[in-house]
């Protein structure tokens, strides 16, 4: 990254209808706007690892990209979303400003390679068994193949069965690793497989302490988060998700924090 603007990447889990993406691109720009952020409009067009075969997933790539590309022309929003195999990455870099690797997929070499090859900036989820200094062999993999446009995200680690614990210590270890970091504040709220009828579940009421803490640290160059507007309705993860009603508030908050950690 070339400037020190602070980054929000937020959006829905995945995109549930034009309708839904063309509303929060909007609502989550305004907001943005006021706090004088660097706005992703995240959204992802296949959740390829849900708990079930059985649960949404999204409407698939073709379909997906052209709603993203739709609110990237029409709301004037910037694009982050994910992808899972090698051959989407060329697909996906055409309306994409970030492609995102999930965290289960960070150890994937061909799929960081179809990333770095498209030139686009990348965002990488720490995988939840991988301590920081794990995510060297990353940052190695990304150099190797001639790219130096990436961002590593923290998003929790295992501990014991479906929770998640975030190590404040690891998001400076991670910065160590020379490479802007983000924290993944509704991901690290997530219990995995611990719902209903053994699906996700999460508790929402901690994300707006995990983001605070973490931009207190004074490493981070972002948050991502999850942000929905009805999350009780959401298609995916919305006990995780921040309701678009308390994001100006959170943001407020952050941006105070982190004016504190530049003095």
């Amino acid at each position: 990254m070339t400037d020190n603007k602070f980054k929000l990447l937020a959006g829905p889990c995945v995109i549930e209808s034009e309708h839904n993406v063309m509303l929060l691109a909007q609502a989550i720009k305004d907001i943005a706007a006021k706090h004088d952020v660097d706005f992703f409009f995240k959204a992802s067009w296949d959740k390829a690892n849900r708990t079930k075969a059985t649960n949404y997933r999204g409407p698939g790539l073709e379909e997906g990209l052209r709603i993203l590309e739709k609110a990237k022309t029409e709301v004037g929003v910037k694009i982050v979303t994910d992808i899972h195999e090698p051959y989407q990455a060329e697909a996906v870099a055409q309306v994409a400003d970030i492609i995102q690797i999930p965290a289960f997929l960070c150890r994937q070499t061909d799929l960081l390679k179809a990333a770095a090859m498209t030139g686009k900036m990348v965002n990488i989820k720490k995988a939840q068994f991988s301590s920081p200094e794990e995510m060297l062999n990353v940052v190695g993999k990304m150099e190797y193949f001639g790219c130096t446009n990436f961002m590593l995200c923290e998003r929790g680690n295992c501990f014991g069965y479906n929770n998640l614990v975030v190590d404040m210590t690891g998001l400076v270890r991670l910065s160590r690793l020379g490479y802007p970091v983000l924290f993944d504040a509704t991901h690290s709220v997530q219990i995995s497989g611990g719902g209903l009828n053994h699906g996700n579940s999460g508790k929402s009421e901690f994300v707006p302490y995990l983001a605070k803490a973490a931009v207190a640290t004074g490493v981070l160059s972002g948050l991502f988060m999850e942000v929905h507007n009805d999350p009780a309705s959401a298609l995916c993860d919305g006990s995780c998700m921040l309701h678009i009603d308390d994001l100006d508030n959170l943001l407020n908050q952050i941006m105070r924090i982190r004016e504190i950690t530049r003095e």
